[in-house]
């Protein structure tokens, strides 16, 4: 008999790929600080360089039940930032958002799992 598939699990993958794809995205905001900031090698430039290195290190973490929440903290931040570079508070607000259906999604999986209601969950038939 096979191991059930735990769907929290599944829930690890895809946020580090959404973090992943936040890191790309977010990198590429410094030729934005290059053209209509400072420059890359200002302070400007190092706020996207070190949240990007953030936003990558916070892949490692997302294991553990506060991993998640230092993930949208790090949203919260990059809003924060809207008055450094404008360009990463709005892709703050995108990413927020983003991360908002990841943890409405995964507190319900856990919610119908807890209920046991998920379709791995139920009795098959015998045949």
């Amino acid at each position: 008999m096979t191991k059930p598939v735990d769907p929290m699990r599944s829930f690890v993958g895809v946020m580090s790929a959404t973090l992943v794809l936040e890191v790309i995205v977010v990198l590429l905001a410094l030729p934005v600080v290059a053209k209509l900031g400072d420059g890359i090698g200002t302070w400007q430039g190092v706020l996207v360089g070190a949240l990007a290195l953030a936003l990558l290190l916070t892949c490692a973490f997302l294991r553990r039940p506060w991993g998640r929440w230092v993930a949208a903290g790090l949203q919260v931040v990059m809003i924060a930032c809207w008055f450094a570079v404008v360009a990463l508070g709005v892709l703050g607000l995108v990413f927020g958002l983003v991360w908002a259906v990841l943890l409405w999604m995964r507190h319900d999986v856990a919610k119908r799992m807890a209920e046991g209601r998920l379709p791995s969950q139920q009795a098959t038939p015998s045949e």
